[in-house]
């Protein structure tokens, strides 16, 4: 995948964070598939040649020429996240140049191990984690009984499958006043249909403004349907917000289980009643164990090492 300075999505920010970190313990990191390449570390990047430097099949002839050339591919897509059916044959197919197989998420691996992965090949689960440089705690406002809480989503996608009806029904309820005490802020885009009664909204934003934003904020609220391993939870739970989260967020819920408050049928106002209760607990569980792009970078330079080292 061709490394970009900027927002051009998760897996892009997943890139450079793990690239630098690689960087900075030794190993020499290059786009050009040679013969002294060691190991060669992909992730979906689009469909074509879009964005990539090289090709799973450049992989695999590299493979035939160099025997101690190794290969770990990094999924984090699947097909039910947007109602297609490409991807999940084509994640399968790039598989076959891969030693070693990264999910961003166990229900991801699970997913897909129901239609193609082998469980019995080698694989790990490792976590997307957010730049700690950039999206963290410090000078986050943390909530206190008395004020408002401010519940706040952000997407760079107006696809509704990113949980608006939620945002919606949210918006709709503080309007009416059927929830007291509640501010929401929608960062991002949002379907154009969709007019908001209630709720302050920002144009979309990436790295240090986004984080500006969510330091501001309370309680991050993810309806989005499906994720393999959404981005926008991981950058909240850095700055120190626990999660709202409906259980059919794919592995979203992973990080809820542990860090928030799942939102289940019309349960929205008891949802949000009950992590008021919880707050400080949750927050301190967030502040203590959330996971950081300092564990997502480990997690692959060990990953690298242990291949490179048994070739």
């Amino acid at each position: 995948m061709q490394r970009r300075r900027g927002p051009f999505g998760g897996g892009n920010q997943w890139l450079n964070q793990t690239a630098d970190a690689l960087g900075r313990c030794g190993y020499a990191l290059t786009h050009s598939l040679t013969n002294k390449v060691a190991l060669v570390l992909g992730t979906h990047a689009g469909f074509g040649h879009a964005g990539l430097t090289f090709s799973y099949q450049d992989v695999l002839a590299a493979k035939a020429r160099h025997h101690g050339l190794r290969c770990v591919q990094r999924i984090n897509d699947n097909d039910l996240r947007k109602g297609t059916s490409e991807m999940d044959p084509h994640l399968a197919e790039c598989n076959q140049a891969a030693d070693h197989t990264v999910f961003v998420s166990q229900w991801l691996r699970d997913y897909h191990a129901e239609k193609w992965f082998d469980v019995s090949r080698p694989h790990s689960v490792i976590t997307n984690g957010a730049d700690p440089s950039i999206f963290h705690p410090l000078g986050a406002r943390a909530w206190k009984v008395g004020q408002p809480l401010r519940i706040c989503t952000h997407h760079w996608s107006d696809n509704p499958a990113k949980g608006f009806p939620v945002y919606q029904e949210l918006d709709r309820l503080i309007a009416s006043g059927e929830i007291t005490g509640v501010e929401f802020w929608v960062i991002g885009r949002w379907p154009k249909e969709i007019e908001w009664k209630a709720t302050r909204t920002f144009a979309p934003r990436a790295g240090k403004p986004l984080a500006d934003i969510l330091r501001q904020c309370h309680v991050c609220l993810s309806a989005s349907r499906y994720e393999p391993g959404a981005m926008h939870p991981v950058e909240a739970l850095a700055c120190g917000l626990p999660l709202l989260y409906t259980p059919d967020t794919g592995g979203t819920v992973e990080l809820g289980q542990n860090f928030g408050v799942p939102v289940t049928g019309q349960s929205l106002p008891a949802a949000i009643e009950h992590l008021r209760g919880n707050y400080q607990s949750l927050r301190t569980r967030v502040l203590e164990e959330a996971p950081s792009g300092d564990q997502m970078c480990l997690a692959y330079r060990r990953l690298v090492q242990t291949l490179i080292s048994n070739r």
